[in-house]
């Protein structure tokens, strides 16, 4: 199989609650989405996803993330996409770093070899472990109150894990994480997430006055230094984030940082190999593993799902479906979750079917 164009489509993602909030004011009711399809010469397409979380959570934007792309495109006409490590080899060869671009297109190469092979990614990872499992929501950053409402409203719909934003003033913080607690019952999971939104003195005061509550915190600070200076003798389970983008980061989370998980993000940490990879680590290292992303919709979701469904199902804290929390539904929302539980599509590949025309003409193309 040769990779004979490549097409890169623009489009909005919008959240489906209103306005999503996280700290230090970071605020926006939609997100712009980057979507990839590879064109081969049998026929067949592969499609990936990269929706950044604006342009100051992560070091990528929409523009950052479009021009690794352009760089790269070129390149990979020709070359057979089902080889996924001869892509990334000649990705890196042309741009070093940019792994969020790289990201889609990788996704895409698997939505590839597995239409090649008629099996679902989750099969070409291991295989399936959890038919189902249980997904998370985060919780906008709000009053005490209202995070609290969100909380009970969502368990309506099934859904018990959720992701608390924090990161502002830290007794509020408490307040809000305290309020969430109790809108919740004994088998609710709850994170505070600062996404490295304190600072030293604040995310310590901010956890001190959490140790009684049954929550995690997560991404106190903005780097792993940090977080581990402001964990130091904290009894909160400790969850890592941004700070973490590969293997010797994910050993330092353990061996220093005491962290007893890590929130693989496919487009943070270079793409959905690089992420089999580190779920793979974490599981042998005895930890808990949270897959997701930054932002995205049905695509995105595809991908999740088939490496939660590919995960120990006793290392699994926390899977998303994006589709759930915004309007992306570029293939019929499709995965589509069930009372708070998610499965991976049983189809070849990522499983789903995008609509292409209704993305309009691509913003960028490379052909043969």
């Amino acid at each position: 199989m040769k990779i004979v164009g490549i097409d890169v489509f623009d489009y909005k993602v919008r959240y489906a609650h209103g306005e999503y909030v996280m700290s230090g004011g970071r605020a926006a009711v939609h997100q712009v989405g980057t979507l990839v399809r590879i064109r081969t010469d049998e026929g067949l397409e592969g499609w990936g996803e990269i929706t950044p979380l604006g342009s100051t959570y992560l070091p990528t934007s929409p523009d950052v993330v479009r021009a690794g792309l352009a760089e790269v495109l070129p390149h990979l006409v020709g070359a057979d996409p089902t080889n996924i490590a001869r892509i990334n080899r000649i990705m890196d060869a042309v741009l070093l770093g940019q792994g969020y671009a790289k990201s889609a297109i990788d996704t895409a190469c698997w939505d590839l070899l597995g239409k090649s092979a008629n099996l679902p990614i989750s099969a070409l990872l291991g295989g399936v472990l959890q038919e189902d499992f249980p997904i998370y929501e985060a919780v906008p950053l709000g009053s005490p109150e209202s995070m609290a409402d969100y909380i009970s409203e969502r368990r309506e719909a099934g859904i018990n894990r959720f992701q608390l934003k924090v990161g502002n003033r830290p007794l509020e913080d408490a307040d809000r994480t305290r309020a969430a607690a109790e809108a919740g019952d004994s088998d609710t999971v709850i994170i505070a997430d600062s996404n490295g939104g304190w600072n030293l003195l604040d995310a310590q005061i901010a956890m001190r006055n959490m140790e009684d509550l049954p929550v995690l915190v997560e991404q106190p600070c903005r780097t792993t230094e940090d977080s581990i200076l402001a964990h130091r003798n904290c009894r909160l389970p400790l969850v890592l984030d941004e700070s973490i983008t590969g293997p010797t980061d994910l050993f330092k989370a353990k061996t220093e940082a005491g962290a007893v998980s890590v929130n693989v993000k496919i487009s943070r940490v270079g793409g959905l190999t690089k992420a089999a990879r580190m779920r793979d680590l974490m599981q042998e290292l005895n930890m808990m593993v949270s897959i997701e992303d930054m932002w995205g919709g049905d695509v995105i979701t595809a991908a999740v799902s088939h490496l939660a469904a590919s995960t120990r199902p006793e290392n699994l804290l926390n899977t998303s479906f994006f589709n759930d929390w915004t309007d992306g539904h570029v293939a019929g929302y499709q995965p589509r979750s069930v009372n708070g539980r998610g499965s991976a599509p049983v189809g070849p590949g990522l499983g789903i079917t995008v609509d292409a025309q209704a993305l309009g003409e691509p913003i960028l193309s490379t052909d043969r």
